[in-house]
């Protein structure tokens, strides 16, 4: 039998002749290997049912990207709730009202599609600034008609592609009560934070005026899983959980007052700032979380060669780190203090 984990080099070769012949010049390796991984499937005598999920997630995940790939440059927040919450709830006019001072802030709204919350959010922030990830289902067959308006939504036959576009592009998160899909989804982004499979970005729970919804969840929290050891104590410092509009889009636009982005390089960690800290500002933050580096200190960098090879923010200035990566979901107080540092510039 063929040794499945190889490929031929004569279709190897055939592969990249192809990708040529169609003029295809950025990123060919891993064209390439998109390519030969589905020969790979082949090779491997995979079931119908299998190539069938392959090629419907891979041909999705391109629409998808084809969806967002005009807004790369514009901040996007995912708004999840229920699809059965009525225009007449308060949680409809919260969900709209959040959106609508995001939009309002330059950024655009990601949703579901659908009725209810996702609906609710879309029209707070208008069909300009809207985008949908829906999903195929019985009795959701159609987006809501504010994204429908400009024809900004993908259809989804699966809900782990839409899970992924909902999260991967967006800055900011809102989660306004829900069922099961919106608790789905609040708790994945919850454990990409803690396990450090996603950069740290502010999650906000926001409810109705005086509602209880979330603070349930934080007792159910601080009461059952802090103390049964399955999660840290501060695992749900991270959220925010208020029934103010104002607040919840001030806690997602002032993640971003200060830090830009990171980067991982080796076993040191590159936070990429818009302004940079004083020696003092440097030695306060060392103060205050030594306890996080595995080594050494946080220090004042220069570009590494990796991010001058890859044009990566190479105008921004950059503190460098060795961070104990068991850590890593306690990364998310470094970057507040950042933030706090220039929130404290500006109020002097």
């Amino acid at each position: 039998m063929r040794d499945s984990s190889t490929v031929p080099v004569e279709a190897t070769d055939d592969i990249r002749r192809l990708i040529a012949d169609a003029g295809i010049t950025d990123n060919v390796d891993l064209i390439a290997r998109i390519l030969v991984t589905g020969v790979g499937l082949g090779i491997d005598g995979t079931s119908r049912l299998d190539l069938k999920i392959t090629s419907a997630a891979l041909s999705e995940m391109r629409t998808a990207f084809q969806l967002f790939a005009p807004y790369s440059h514009v901040p996007k927040v995912t708004i999840f709730g229920s699809a059965r919450t009525k225009t007449e709830d308060a949680l409809y006019g919260q969900a709209s009202a959040v959106a609508a001072a995001l939009a309002e802030r330059g950024w655009m709204v990601v949703t579901g599609a659908g009725p209810g919350i996702m609906q609710a959010a879309a029209e707070g922030a208008g069909a300009e600034q809207s985008l949908g990830v829906s999903i195929r289902l019985p009795f959701e067959e159609k987006p809501n008609a504010v994204v429908a308006a400009n024809a900004r939504n993908v259809a989804m036959k699966y809900f782990f592609t839409r899970k992924l576009m909902l999260v991967k592009e967006s800055q900011g998160f809102v989660c306004v009560p829900g069922g099961f899909g919106t608790l789905d989804e609040m708790f994945e982004l919850l454990t990409l934070q803690q396990t450090g499979k996603a950069e740290p970005t502010p999650i906000v729970l926001l409810d109705e005026p005086g509602g209880t919804f979330w603070a349930g969840l934080r007792r159910f929290i601080d009461e059952q899983l802090i103390p049964s050891g399955v999660i840290s104590p501060d695992d749900f410092d991270r959220v925010l959980v208020t029934d103010s509009v104002e607040a919840a889009a001030s806690e997602i636009t002032n993640f971003w007052s200060n830090y830009d982005s990171l980067r991982w390089i080796g076993s040191r960690l590159v936070l990429r700032l818009r302004h940079a800290p004083t020696d003092a500002e440097i030695r306060a933050l060392n103060d205050q979380f030594e306890h996080l580096l595995l080594k050494g200190r946080i220090e004042r960098a220069e570009p590494h060669r990796h991010e001058i090879e890859d044009g990566d923010r190479l105008d921004l200035p950059r503190l460098v780190l060795t961070l104990d990566q068991w850590r890593v979901g306690s990364l998310f107080r470094l970057i507040r203090a950042v933030n706090n540092l220039e929130s404290a510039r500006t109020n002097r």
